[in-house]
């Protein structure tokens, strides 16, 4: 996806947000907003969205030393999954169809994205877990079932701490030979590393590698050889979040995107209302 006119005031006030996070230095946070402000006036706009958010955590970076503001953050969202993972996993096997409540509940965790919403709540999390089983939810579940069915190897492509938590429900119905769970290279946001799924235990159900880039979504340019090898070998790709879809739709893979639909530009992008659980097959427009 490129990036939208509309995406640009929300860099704004992301960056702001991220500043004040990392310091409470008022002359920063000036700083930040002052140079977000003067480099988006000739920001490319045929970029997706993910790649400026990269930039603009690199220069905070390097503004306060503080490479991953959202540390703590991370780690109480990580605990906070795992507090909730017992309920979670008896309702999915106890559930008529296991792997479509699999699938809404790893949908429904994409709710813990502090790119989209700084401000969320632990109970803006339990009550988009609750609602998971029941909720409105958009996609074609049959074809993506025969899909994972007939694989040999299956990538999974996680987003955030916490949400990968919930993604070990749905990794664990995967039944290919062979099973990678790839994260992110470096911090950024609150999208999860290495580290963390080895907290969630992702590392127990399936090999997890980095995919050697520190952006928000997956930049196949600016992934690793060894990442690269395994997206183009794997037969099906499973990619969790907005990040992922706003760098991957409509190229190369064969990919099953589920996620929470949480911004108008994405909204407008899919036909697709914001709130609304998804599974979108790698059409490049969305399942309408």
């Amino acid at each position: 996806m490129n990036l939208s006119l509309d995406c640009i005031p929300c860099f704004v006030r992301h960056a702001l947000d991220m500043a004040r996070i990392a310091t409470t230095d008022e002359a920063i946070h000036r700083q930040v907003l002052r140079e977000v402000l003067l480099e988006a006036a000739g920001w490319d706009m045929s970029l997706p969205a993910p790649l400026l958010s990269q930039r603009v955590q690199r220069r905070l970076h390097a503004l306060t030393g503080i490479a991953d503001p959202y540390r703590e953050a991370k780690q109480r969202f990580n605990e906070l999954a795992l507090e909730l993972l017992p309920e979670m996993r008896a309702q999915v096997e106890t559930a008529a169809d296991p792997l479509q409540a699999a699938v809404r509940v790893a949908i429904a965790a994409n709710v813990i994205d502090v790119g989209v919403n700084d401000n969320l709540r632990e109970e803006d999390i339990k009550r988009s877990l609750s609602q998971s089983l029941a909720g409105p939810f958009v996609g074609d579940l049959d074809s993506f079932r025969a899909a994972i069915s007939e694989a040999g190897e299956i990538l999974y492509l996680a987003d955030n701490t916490g949400e990968i938590v919930f993604d070990r429900l749905l990794v664990e119905r995967l039944t290919a030979p062979r099973i990678t769970v790839a994260l992110r290279g470096a911090a950024i946001l609150n999208d999860a590393t290495l580290a963390d799924a080895r907290v969630a235990g992702l590392d127990q159900v399936a090999q997890a590698i980095d995919n050697g880039s520190g952006a928000p979504g997956t930049i196949l340019g600016e992934c690793s050889a060894a990442f690269r090898e395994r997206f183009e070998s794997a037969d099906i790709i499973i990619a969790k979040g907005q990040g992922n879809f706003e760098t991957l739709a409509g190229g190369p893979g064969n990919i099953f995107f589920l996620l929470r639909i949480k911004c108008p530009v994405v909204a407008a992008h899919t036909g697709l209302d914001i709130g609304t659980h998804a599974l979108i097959p790698n059409c490049g427009r969305g399942v309408r």
